[in-house]
């Protein structure tokens, strides 16, 4: 037997020689051909990420002499304000701070209040479980519509093969696998030792959680001296872990949760290595989330520290990583002032929106009942008549002077409440002054095409520019709890179609009054339609229920303005070609690598993995909530479509209706306007800020309307036929 053995070994060693040989040469080859290239395709990923979460730090806390470690990474890193978002709307709490980034998605904890995570259970082996795990999951899986996978980032790690380690209880939340076990943790960095061994380390700094804890969570008991000692204390636990930090390793810094019910944005700071193989050079840090320099996510921490380690992230991960924006050369004192001062934006903007938007419906609905009082009893060319014209203007110009206000820092005044008021209303009495200032004054559609054409202009420069006069608007994006952060929102998205629709609406009658009206359709089909396609685009708009809304309310416009009719089926089919239309160009955007998607990409996704019904649900349900909530809208979407059909449209002592005389001077508003109503409809139906969409469009159209009525008023004659005189005579027989 030992002998056969040995005679099949001696005969099978040529062939397995040669294979060898083959495989060998192979090898060589492969080397031989991918020299040119190895340099400039393999990426060095660092050895270890070190994340470190600092519930509620704040870039107003920093200072160079309090905070010298902090300040350290920001002087030799990239610095931005992060937006902490979790499950629930509003505050977040350390606890689902540390489980969204264990996540990669919003999470939550159950309770009210922001308690600190309480402490793991030690294992025998140096690790750790978290208490009351299995509970957490339960909880995200069916109290929370995001469908959080916690443990998503410590079980990537470990299935890779990497060790984790933990310090402290909230970092314990982040860094657990998926059941709630940590393969190494400490209760400071000193016990933890060396950093070497562990690809993922995870650290708290809780210095702010602590302290308050100790006022009880109110914001306004935690001294200011005491706030500060509370950052010293967590810039030291920083410094200790930057001693320990091994060559190599990046460092991800964020300010992970509030701690009290006081909402802001918080410090993130990366310093190391990047994704892209390249040190995070001194200045801002962006990402695809916001596409804002000086912006990123909670969600997006777990995305860098992901792509750091070389690892790929599942679909359930929601952000994308950290970017350098760029290398500035500005120094690190005037970084954090200004990242300070977009805080304090945020803020101000949190406590400003609600007072505003009270004073807002108020005056707006005051203003429909003394114009209405002006239409049904003026006289034609009276005081009253003109002043209804110049306040309707102004009216109409505020929806867009609420964006154009970010040019001027109102947030930074001692009274912000009153200084966004006086903002708005001085840029709106601008754009009310620009529309009187020209011999189109004196036209019936005049004003109204100069303030919706400028509406349309502003805001289409802006999202192809990277929408910033939308970040911190009261009636824009809200960086500290915002689900998005460009392209245009909803509110936007009203007033940027309304303007569009009535000034092709201004510019149709222009051109058709001088006869060109093959000329005006083909300029509004052009333009409304490239309006449109910058609405959807993702680049710019990236607005995914506006298209077949807006769509739909330019065809209605240039239907009529053809002559034409508007059946069922010619909307059902315009209807229909919007949701091609935006379903194209999700998918063009979901063709693209998963960290350039933006969010139409990502719903793509979400259809292909079966949570889309998840995501229709949750907006529908916010829809719902908003209409229902937002009393106030609703009531100015009312009030405004009364006006316009109660009044404008009914026959009063001038005989025809002010909008009927309109039509008459004017009949291509009677095309834009419908046009126009018909966009804010379905806008309403298909996104999920309900009826804040018609009344900001009505708020724009009726305003804008109300002007060329009064200015049709001015300039027909009564229709009414007057008092019939005395008979001079009568051929009647004389009485007997």
């Amino acid at each position: 037997m030992g002998s056969a053995r040995e005679d099949r070994r001696r005969r099978a060693r040529p062939g397995t020689c040669r294979r060898a040989a083959g495989v060998l040469l192979a090898v060589v080859l492969l080397v031989l051909s991918g020299a040119g290239t190895a340099g400039a395709s393999a990426r060095s990923f660092p050895a270890r990420v070190v994340v470190v979460g600092v519930p509620g730090l704040q870039w107003s806390d920093l200072d160079r002499a309090r905070t010298p470690n902090l300040w350290k990474l920001v002087d030799q890193g990239g610095a931005a304000s992060m937006s902490t978002r979790t499950a629930k709307s509003g505050i977040a709490c350390p606890a689902a701070g540390w489980l969204t980034v264990s996540a990669g998605q919003r999470a939550g904890a159950p309770g009210t209040d922001c308690v600190a995570p309480a402490a793991p259970r030690p294992a025998g082996d140096g690790g750790a479980s978290v208490p009351g795990w299995s509970e957490l999951v339960r909880y995200n899986a069916v109290e929370t519509s995001f469908n959080p996978v916690l443990g998503l980032l410590g079980q990537l790690v470990a299935d890779a093969g990497g060790k984790v380690a933990a310090v402290g209880p909230g970092a314990a939340l982040g860094a657990a696998d998926k059941s709630g076990k940590v393969g190494k943790y400490a209760a400071t960095v000193d016990e933890l030792g060396d950093l070497a061994p562990y690809r993922l380390v995870m650290v708290e700094a809780d210095g702010l959680t602590r302290a308050q804890a100790g006022a009880g969570g109110d914001p306004a008991s935690l001294t200011e001296r005491a706030r500060q000692a509370a950052v010293a204390e967590a810039d030291r636990q920083v410094g200790a872990v930057l001693d320990r930090l091994p060559p190599g390793s990046t460092v991800l810094l964020g300010g992970l949760s509030d701690v009290s019910a006081d909402a802001h944005l918080h410090v993130a700071i990366a310093r190391g290595t990047s994704p892209g193989g390249e040190p995070y050079p001194h200045g801002r840090l962006t990402t695809t989330s916001t596409r804002q320099d000086g912006l990123v996510t909670n969600t997006d921490l777990t995305s860098t520290a992901i792509a750091l380690l070389g690892l790929k992230a599942p679909n359930g991960v929601v952000g994308h990583a950290w970017q350098s924006a760029g290398p500035d050369e500005a120094p690190t004192s005037d970084l954090v002032r200004d990242l300070a001062g977009e805080d304090l934006a945020s803020h101000v903007l949190s406590e400003v929106r609600g007072p505003f938007f009270a004073v807002f419906v108020g005056v707006q609905i005051l203003f429909y009942l003394l114009a209405a009082v002006a239409i049904r009893r003026g006289r034609g060319g009276s005081k009253a008549l003109t002043a209804t014209r110049v306040v309707a203007v102004v009216s109409g110009s505020i929806a867009v002077a609420t964006f154009l206000a970010q040019l001027v820092p109102w947030w930074s005044l001692p009274a912000p409440m009153a200084a966004v008021i006086l903002t708005i209303t001085g840029i709106a009495c601008a754009i009310a002054a620009l529309a009187f200032a020209g011999p189109w004054r004196a036209h019936v559609l005049g004003p109204l095409t100069v303030v919706a054409g400028i509406t349309s202009m502003a805001l289409l420069i802006d999202v192809m520019t990277g929408s910033r006069l939308q970040v911190n608007a009261v009636t824009g994006y809200e960086p500290v709890t915002g689900g998005r952060f460009y392209g245009f929102s909803n509110i936007a998205f009203a007033v940027y179609s309304a303007g569009t629709i009535l000034a092709l609406a201004g510019i149709a009658q222009w051109l058709i009054s001088r006869g060109h009206r093959t000329l005006a359709l083909a300029f509004c089909a052009a333009y409304g339609l490239f309006a449109v396609f910058a609405d959807g685009w993702p680049a710019w708009g990236a607005d995914f229920g506006g298209v077949p809304a807006f769509l739909v309310g330019v065809a209605v416009f240039l239907i009529l303005l053809a002559g034409s009719r508007v059946s069922p089926i010619r909307l059902g089919v315009i209807g229909l070609a919007g949701v091609l239309l935006i379903g194209t160009i999700a998918v063009a955007d979901w063709l693209k690598p998963p960290d350039r998607r933006t969010h139409l990409g990502a719903f793509v996704q979400q259809v292909l993995d079966g949570e889309a019904w998840t995501v229709i649900g949750r907006k529908f349900g916010a829809m719902i909530g908003i209409t229902v909530g937002n009393w106030s809208l609703t009531l100015l979407s009312l009030v405004a479509l009364a006006f316009l059909f109660l009044v404008l449209d009914r026959p009063s002592r001038w005989g025809a209706s002010a909008l009927g005389r309109a039509y008459l001077l004017a009949p291509t508003l009677r095309a834009g306007l419908i046009g126009a109503l018909t966009c804010a409809l379905i806008g309403f139906l298909m996104n999920d800020s309900g009826i804040a969409i018609p009344a900001m469009a009505l708020t724009v159209a009726v305003p804008l309307t109300l002007t060329a009525c009064v200015r049709a008023l001015q300039l027909s004659p009564p229709t009414t036929a007057e008092r019939s005189s005395a008979p001079a005579g009568t051929t009647a027989p004389p009485a007997p």
